[in-house]
């Protein structure tokens, strides 16, 4: 009986799993939803394709939603008003919107489809995000698995972001890779080289985009960047600066300091850089040169697990550990948060700052993970 059971419940799911894919195929290579038009904020109309994301639909007008997860539907950033046409809301989006922005019909446009006309609302700031075509000028191993790409933009040839913001790079089919992917990583230099886009990109296992920079791209290679997005910058203020990063995390906490030295902030600034080895840290004479022309500024690496041979000396332990110790010890009623990471060391680090009485509304970061 408990065979036949089973046997049952495999055919099911079989037959269940089968009638899926033959259902994604139908979709994509029969379904022809034909021109569809996109009314944007009651002024502009667009005519696409159907059958592709809205995210897609709206790029392929060189209109580009900020995207940091690459249209995944994981970072929430493509967020925008949908008043008609996008069908009922998806399991994947209602987790990532709050009800009030359900209510407005607020939706990801990574994860609604085109299938009919469509009217719907995004801030008009958005138009000015751009494409921009490079040159790599420049790649440099910061350590084992980061590396610094510096691409020379050729048209157009300036870009206007704020210290804190990220592009999206857009990778090539290489090996068996056959498809383009986007990916977002922050901007490490300075606004006043608006000619330039320096990005710090560490290796991810298996990760499209990243492994194409690290075993593919070379010096000289044209490449496409979007941006600039996002919301992460310096806010007006008048406690202390408390700044986290980690890795890669390093990028747009320098493009800050960059401009910190242009216009010195006049509160104190601590910096607080968490690695698991030495082989893990780097920038390390760029932020003693930090120290020295930003008053008032302070920098704290901190190592998880120190090697014999690092020969270490400074701050050990998970990074929330000399953060911790530190803002217990200082006033924080005022104090700002500035973390850049992966999505558990930024949670961690925000739940010391709040324990360490830093009020939620003056913790700032962007959510790659």
């Amino acid at each position: 009986m408990t065979v036949l059971i089973l046997k049952t419940v495999f055919l099911i799911t079989a037959i269940n799993g089968a009638l899926a894919v033959l259902l994604v195929i139908a979709e994509r290579f029969f379904a022809n939803y034909g021109e569809c038009r996109i009314r944007i904020n009651d002024q502009k109309e667009l005519t696409v394709n159907g059958g592709i994301s809205l995210l897609s639909a709206l790029s392929s007008q060189k209109i580009f939603l900020p995207s940091a997860c690459g249209g995944r539907g994981t970072c929430a950033y493509c967020k925008c008003q949908v008043q008609e046409g996008a069908g009922p809301l998806l399991p994947t989006e209602e987790p990532l919107l709050s009800p009030e922005e359900i209510n407005k019909q607020v939706r990801l446009a990574c994860q609604v489809k085109v299938k009919q006309d469509l009217s719907i609302r995004i801030p008009e700031e958005l138009f000015a995000i751009q494409q921009f075509e490079t040159v790599v000028e420049q790649m440099a191993d910061l350590t084992y698995d980061i590396k610094r790409v510096r691409l020379k933009l050729i048209d157009p040839n300036a870009i206007q972001f704020k210290a804190g913001q990220y592009v999206q790079l857009v990778s090539q089919p290489y090996g068996k890779v056959r498809e383009s992917v986007q990916r977002a990583y922050s901007i490490a230099s300075p606004t006043y080289e608006n000619g330039i886009v320096e990005l710090m990109i560490r290796l991810v296992p298996e990760g499209i985009c990243t492994t194409w920079v690290h075993e593919v791209l070379q010096e000289g290679d044209h490449v496409q960047i979007i941006g600039p997005m996002g919301d992460f910058e310096m806010h007006e203020g008048e406690g202390e600066i408390i700044m986290v990063a980690g890795g890669s995390g390093m990028a747009p906490m320098v493009s800050l300091l960059s401009d910190m030295l242009k216009d010195p902030p006049k509160r104190k600034a601590t910096y607080f850089f968490g690695a698991v080895t030495k082989r893990d840290i780097f920038f390390l004479d760029e932020m003693a040169e930090f120290e020295k022309r930003i008053p008032n500024f302070n920098f704290v690496p901190a190592l998880s697990d120190p090697q014999p041979d690092d020969d270490w000396d400074g701050e050990t332990g998970l990074i929330t550990v000399p953060l911790g110790n530190y803002l217990s010890t200082i006033k924080t009623e005022n104090a700002q948060g500035y973390l850049c990471g992966s999505p558990g060391m930024i949670h961690a680090c925000v739940n010391v700052m709040k324990e360490n009485g830093i009020s939620g509304e003056n913790i700032f970061f962007d959510p790659f993970g």
